[in-house]
């Protein structure tokens, strides 16, 4: 918990019920979106959460104010195709794309998050 709120997040729930169960709500600044973790949540081991998104507006800077907070994050990178298989490459993506930039990092836990860079939002999304 202590290293999201390091990360500026808000604690929203910290409820336990009992030694088996406790739940932790928390907030990334300016998200309308939440996570849930804690104890007796789910089966899954702590640490086997990979692949979870954060949506940024600016790459960059989310990495930059990640690291300066003691968070040890990727390079940024993109992904091609061009082989009908999804390669990673160094960098941001050449066109500039929304959704297609990332930079990853874990927390304590092992868990692996993605840094998404979306500037401008498809229809619907």
């Amino acid at each position: 918990m202590r290293f999201y709120q390091n990360l500026g997040w808000r604690l929203d729930a910290d409820y336990e019920a009992g030694p088996e169960f406790r739940i932790l709500q928390l907030t990334p600044p300016g998200s309308e979106g939440s996570i849930h973790f804690g104890r007796g949540v789910t089966p899954a081991a702590p640490g086997s959460a990979q692949g979870l998104y954060l949506v940024v507006l600016d790459l960059d800077r989310a990495r930059a104010e990640l690291i300066s907070k003691g968070v040890e994050v990727s390079e940024v990178f993109h992904h091609v195709y061009d082989t009908g298989v999804q390669e990673r490459v160094d960098g941001p993506d050449p066109e500039g794309r929304s959704y297609a930039s990332y930079a990853s990092f874990s927390d304590p836990d092992g868990n692996g998050w993605l840094l998404q860079e979306v500037q401008v939002r498809e229809p619907g999304r």
